[in-house]
């Protein structure tokens, strides 16, 4: 009996603990992207010096550089100068800072060089979990194959500004540093877990088929490793697709595989507007039918709210084509290919504290929760080690599951009630 219920308890707690990083990671995943926008990535470390990598808006890397401010070489204006230098030549508006070791003292020359020099510059000090095992892995490898594995660091820092999700699929989600007990569950349940919830979120922000990898398009139902590679072959050997129907062109693309994944596939400059919406392809008739019967074009019709307004969705219904389909296709024409993944905010640490020794009792200081588990979050405030608001103090009320009062990556505000140095 013993033996019994231990085991449905264990097993009840790997349900739990699978349950919990799910959660984190689906909130990981569906962070704002920050679009359009030459990122310097920054990778801090002291002895080996800062790795830096600048990534033009596609995602591909222009020119890598290692500098020196921090101790023991502490070239601090060396390093100032190449920055800068970077900055003007590639017109960088926003440097991507790692969260490891040197990264305060990394912050303090950054925010030195902001002050001096008269370019527009942003930074943003972003969770580098994973950067390294990614750096080291095969996949790694064959993308950057000339790079070492500090540079592979610094361009996957800046792309994470950029693109989190396209970026952070590419890391085994056991790496990421959310969750709890991951190491202890049951681990194909556990994959089986992730790699759900990676697709999930995959499917439901959708993919630019002209900058995406083989290995985020593998996310894409319908498409496998094999296809999603000879999607990214046909892209390199016959330039950006124009349309969603030139899909029908890549080898071993069926009419099934096709029906699984257009409607997830954007391409924003498209001639056609719906290419760049989560309407399917076999629904476009409804919309031009729609677009018809009001004497616009479709491009109108999206652009329109009070053409939009006059749809009668109740004519447009047909043997195959039911309400919720119409409410769908409505829905998505209401926001076109709009990312559900919001505005990105910038975030500073404060500026006066960079050890645990700097921390006082009382203080109220600026902090990104960087883990939520069963009995808490936990919350960076830009030190070494990260502090734990228990579940008891996270709100004025019971609070059974922390993930309704704070979600990753959300900005907070905390107060230090108790610092333990040992």
């Amino acid at each position: 009996i013993e033996r019994d219920i231990r085991s449905e308890i264990t097993e009840k707690a790997q349900e739990g603990a699978i349950t919990v990083f799910g959660k984190n990671l689906t909130q990981l995943l569906m962070q704002p992207p920050m679009e359009g926008r030459t990122v310097l990535g920054w990778d801090p470390a002291f002895r080996t010096g800062c790795k830096l990598a600048v990534v033009d808006p596609t995602g591909k890397v222009l020119d890598t550089v290692v500098v020196y401010p921090t101790a023991p070489q502490c070239k601090v204006e060396q390093a100032k100068k190449t920055v800068h230098d970077m900055i003007k030549k590639y017109n960088v508006s926003v440097i991507s800072v790692g969260n490891g070791t040197a990264c305060r003292e990394s912050e303090q020359v950054i925010t030195e060089l902001i002050r001096e020099i008269p370019e527009q510059v942003a930074y943003v000090i972003v969770n580098e979990a994973g950067a390294s095992v990614y750096s080291a892995s095969k996949l790694a490898t064959e993308e950057f194959p000339e790079f070492d594995v500090g540079q592979r660091s610094a361009a996957s820092i800046a792309r994470r500004l950029q693109d989190p999700l396209a970026e952070l699929v590419k890391i085994d989600p056991k790496s990421i540093g959310v969750g709890q007990y991951q190491h202890d569950v049951d681990q194909s349940k556990l994959k089986k877990s992730l790699d759900q919830t990676v697709e999930n979120c995959v499917n439901l922000v959708g993919v630019n088929l002209n900058t995406a990898s083989s290995h985020l398009l593998t996310y894409i139902s319908g498409l496998g490793p094999q296809l999603a590679q000879n999607i990214v072959n046909y892209r390199a050997e016959n330039g950006a697709f124009s349309s969603r129907k030139e899909l029908m062109k890549v080898p071993r693309m069926g009419a099934k595989a096709f029906e699984q994944c257009a409607g997830f596939l954007r391409i924003p400059d498209a001639k056609n507007p719906l290419d760049n919406t989560a309407v399917h392809p076999e629904s476009y008739h409804i919309v031009e039918q729609m677009a018809k019967d009001l004497g616009c074009s479709v491009a109108e019709l999206i652009a329109d709210k009070e053409l939009r307004l006059k749809i009668q969705p109740e004519r447009y219904l047909s043997p195959t084509v039911g309400m919720p389909t119409l409410k769908d296709i409505l829905q998505e024409l209401e926001k076109p290919g709009r990312d559900p993944r919001g505005p990105i905010k910038v975030f500073e640490f404060d500026k006066n504290v960079r050890t645990i020794d700097d921390l006082r009792i009382g203080m109220e200081l600026p902090g990104i929760v960087s883990n939520i588990t069963n009995f808490g979050a936990f919350v960076d405030i830009g030190i070494k080690e990260n502090g734990l608001i228990h579940l008891s103090q996270l709100a004025q009320k019971y609070v059974s599951d922390p993930n309704e009062i704070v979600s990753i990556h959300q900005q907070v505000r905390v107060k230090i009630l108790g610092v333990d140095t040992e």
